[in-house]
């Protein structure tokens, strides 16, 4: 095990005999990009052309590749690595039009040192990594699935890699979180490990060949990030994603950049383009961190975009321009759809989505609409609404998915999808056409109580019509109950055109919540 120092009196303390053998590593990195090709507004969706130019935006990859380019020029002749936690894929139309070609050209653009897996990779199967790793030039990796398996991946994904940097060599190991199979679609030849123990064999190799600079490059979510700077041997810091959390020394909602677990540095960059992280670290020659600070940076108006990549987005965007800019209704107030509330609680734009969807099908004999939390991306600002807005929303190209199943079922469902609030996982459910009352203090599993369906206590014995979108009703976010229901037809509309067209019904939408979901 490492011995660290990371106070700043024994750092100086140690200065004067040591300074010949400092070495310091300057990290930056980004993590949940989302496919935020273009810029975005407030509440992280696509940025218009007008609100863009009168300096209201944030992010987009242009203004990202000018601020990892300011970062090099600035650090010129010292050590600089590029790193990205993962999540690339899906959240924008132009993840829906180009199915990752756009994110891996931009990727290849910025030049990662290394990249994460992130369980949005498998958004569109194996094919879907391997079309990343196809066309960037840098490592892919990921270090707790097993790809050997996989006719499309095997020999696509690394464990680790090892970096040569300014005389040293940075190990960069990486985990993804196990739950993938529920949040996306890997295929059953990918092998998934847990992520500690992985990431310590990893650790090991890499210190039995002599490297004693190690950095994990996690997609995992925070809670995940500080079980495993506590837990594994051998780490200088944990670079993260997944949970998109905003660490950040100006801001006062944002948690300090780095944290520290015990002696690990741990980091993140919020996501979708908005932030990237610049972490220094400082190596004593035996390889200990002897002083670890830095701060995420802000993408806002001031930091310029990229002429040329300004210009290559408006050429993508081309296409796709008249379907995302068509209005379709307008709200009468903001839709909140940001994941602190929709994973956490009854949500404005929860409520809107599952009131389409029962909506659509109420003919049909259904009673309950489903919606999980993580399939809405987005908030929506007030008045006019595009076609993009709402894709932005739902970007997944989910589809309306009826079926039949029994009362106890559906308060499986909920208990599920309210199993894992604490670490914000995209599984709540957001619901029409029923209530129930939610103790987040008690054990998951049971959590969930006073669950009425159309003004009545549910009946465990009697089945229900449910409406939810084919993701749910195919066991993702872990709504395996769902998986063998009676009736099932996972072939309806697209959600995202259910929806736009229960907003413009409903004109000027006005968003709300009515107490459906009531946290004790």
């Amino acid at each position: 095990m490492k011995t660290r120092i990371l106070t700043t009196t024994c750092a100086l303390a140690m200065t004067a005999g040591m300074a010949q053998a400092d070495y310091t590593l300057h990290v930056i990195h980004i993590n949940d990009l989302h496919s935020r090709i273009e810029p975005i507004n407030r509440f992280d969706s696509t940025c218009n052309a007008e609100d863009n130019a009168a300096g209201e935006c944030f992010g987009g990859v242009a203004r990202v590749i000018t601020k990892i380019n300011e970062l090099r020029e600035e650090l010129a002749g010292e050590n600089v690595i590029v790193l990205d936690a993962g999540d690339q894929y899906q959240g924008s139309l132009m993840y829906t039009t180009y199915k990752g070609d756009v994110e891996a050209e931009f990727a290849e653009i910025i030049g990662f040192d290394a990249m994460a897996v992130g369980n949005h990779e498998f958004d569109d199967g194996d094919e879907g990594l391997r079309k990343l790793t196809d066309n960037v030039s840098f490592p892919v990796i990921s270090g707790n699935i097993d790809v050997s398996g996989s006719n499309i991946l095997a020999g696509q994904v690394d464990n680790h890699v090892v970096l040569e940097v300014g005389g040293q060599k940075i190990g960069i190991v990486s985990a993804l979180a196990v739950d993938t199979v529920e949040t996306s679609s890997p295929s059953d030849a990918v092998i998934f490990t847990d992520e500690v123990e992985s990431l310590s064999a990893d650790v090991a190799t890499l210190q039995s060949e002599g490297v004693d600079k190690i950095i994990a490059l996690t997609h995992v979510g925070l809670a995940k990030d500080q079980v495993i700077a506590a837990n594994v041997d051998g780490l200088d810091a944990v670079v993260g994603g997944h949970s998109h959390t905003l660490f950040s020394n100006s801001d006062e909602d944002g948690l300090d950049y780095p944290m520290m677990v015990g002696d690990v540095p741990v980091v993140q960059a919020y996501a979708y383009s908005k932030y990237v992280g610049h972490l220094k670290l400082v190596f004593d020659d035996a390889g200990n961190v002897t002083e670890a600070t830095g701060d995420t940076i802000l993408l806002d108006a001031s930091v310029a975009e990229d002429a040329a990549a300004v210009a290559r987005v408006a050429e993508l965007a081309g296409p796709i321009e008249e379907m995302k800019t068509r209005v379709v209704a307008d709200a009468a107030a903001p839709i909140e759809g940001d994941r602190s509330v929709c994973r956490a609680m009854e949500c404005p734009m929860g409520n809107l989505v599952a009131d389409a969807m029962l909506d659509r099908v109420k003919d049909q004999g259904i009673q309950i609409a489903i919606q999980n939390g993580g399939g809405l991306r987005a908030s929506i600002d007030a008045g006019e609404i595009t076609m993009g807005e709402v894709l932005t929303v739902l970007p997944f190209q989910n589809t309306l998915s009826t079926f039949q199943v029994k009362g106890e079922a559906i308060v499986a469902a909920l208990e599920n999808g309210v199993g894992q609030i604490e670490e914000g996982a995209g599984r709540f459910p957001q619901v029409s056409g029923m209530s129930f009352t939610v103790d987040a203090a008690a054990e998951p599993g049971s959590r969930v109580s006073d669950v009425m369906v159309g003004g009545a206590p549910i009946d465990l014995t009697k089945v229900y019509g449910v409406v939810s979108n084919n993701y749910v009703r195919n066991g993702g976010d872990g709504y395996a109950m769902f998986e063998d229901a009676e009736n099932a037809y996972d072939f309806g509309p697209d959600l995202a055109d259910v929806t736009a067209e229960f907003i413009s019904a409903n004109a000027p939408y006005e968003p709300y919540t009515d107490g459906r979901i009531t946290m004790k």
